[in-house]
């Protein structure tokens, strides 16, 4: 019976995104968010872990806090007794931030990490993926804000490269990840949403990889992850290329999202943004390739009781050759565009 309730509520939760998404008016779109809210909480939670509940509580505190500067701020654009402009700039800054709040970008990520810490793998792919989509599609109809937007961009560039550094949990190394490429994103939106939505499904692939490896292999901490890689080839090996795509590095699937971005934004005279993004995320480059050095090259004795699966072993190959092959497939269709 748990089960059950626990697919309801995933229902739930797609439904509210999908209502928000498609509402035609602001404040069917604020529904759609918190049906959303509502519906993610009960999946956090997990019986007789106090992890899943302060996760939990953190966010709908957060979230709840976000929802209430959403409603203030669309209630007043759409009073009619204010006209003046810089009062209209103040609002729809207090909109666009209580959006990037919900989403998890910096300046407004700092319970990101700190929920996603205490869930599970599952719930841990459903914040990193879909809890995203409604308000990127929400931020879409305001992009152009831009002279914020740039802000919010390099400074989530730049605190998601700094804050990875010293990470020991693979969680938290993933939500700093996901706040770097929410940062590509909202620049792909400046350039096209097909972009951006070929961004969002080739990120949403590796990171499904990623989790699915994770998951499999009941790891959540990079010294777990040395034990338990060190005792199959083939999954580390996977395990490699899905990181070194997800940090964007050529000839892999998470170049190419990266590459259209800075080829759109050099052809819209973008280019001093272009330049920074591209120098800022050698940062969380420098930690992908750390974790891959110390995950490949260096060994570990230490047994590891790591029953294998052939099928979870077939379906990781499975996974990584739409993940590779996926190049080619989009590469073929954006040229059809």
């Amino acid at each position: 019976m748990y089960f059950y309730y626990k697919i309801i509520f995933l229902l739930t939760l797609m439904i509210g995104s999908l209502i928000s998404i498609s509402s035609s008016s602001w404040m069917g779109m604020w529904m759609g968010l918190e049906i959303n809210l509502l519906a993610f909480i009960p999946l956090i939670q997990e019986k007789n872990n106090a992890f899943t509940s302060e996760s939990s509580l953190k966010y709908f505190l957060t979230q709840s806090l976000a929802s209430v500067i959403l409603l203030f701020s669309l209630i007043f654009m759409s009073s009619n007794f204010f006209y003046m402009k810089n009062i209209d700039n103040s609002i729809l800054i207090m909109f666009n931030s209580a959006l990037l709040t919900k989403m998890g970008m910096a300046p407004f990520h700092f319970w990101f990490p700190e929920v996603i810490e205490g869930l599970n793998w599952l719930n841990c792919l459903i914040l990193l993926t879909w809890q995203k989509i409604a308000p990127m599609v929400l931020v879409m109809y305001n992009v152009n804000f831009q002279y914020f937007f740039f802000m919010i961009i390099i400074f989530s560039m730049l605190i998601s490269g700094m804050m990875g550094f010293n990470q020991t949990s693979l969680r938290k190394i993933l939500a700093y990840s996901s706040i770097n490429h929410m940062a590509w994103m909202t620049s792909a939106m400046f350039v096209s949403e097909t972009i951006w939505l070929y961004y969002f499904i080739i990120y949403s692939i590796l990171t499904i990889n990623l989790v699915y490896i994770f998951n499999i292999m009941n790891i959540f901490y990079f010294n777990q992850l040395m034990i338990s890689l060190n005792s199959n080839f083939i999954w580390k090996f996977m395990f490699s290329l899905n990181f070194l795509s997800l940090g964007g590095l050529p000839p892999f699937l998470g170049f190419m999202p990266k590459w259209f971005v800075i080829q759109g934004l050099i052809q819209n005279n973008w280019i001093l943004l272009a330049l920074f993004m591209v120098i800022l995320t050698l940062l969380t480059l420098f930690f992908y390739v750390r974790i891959i050095f110390y995950t490949l090259i260096l060994s570990n004795n230490e047994i590891n009781y790591w029953v294998n699966s052939n099928l979870s072993s077939i379906l990781m190959i499975m996974f990584n050759f739409c993940s590779l092959t996926g190049l080619i497939f989009f590469s073929l269709t954006y040229n059809f565009i």
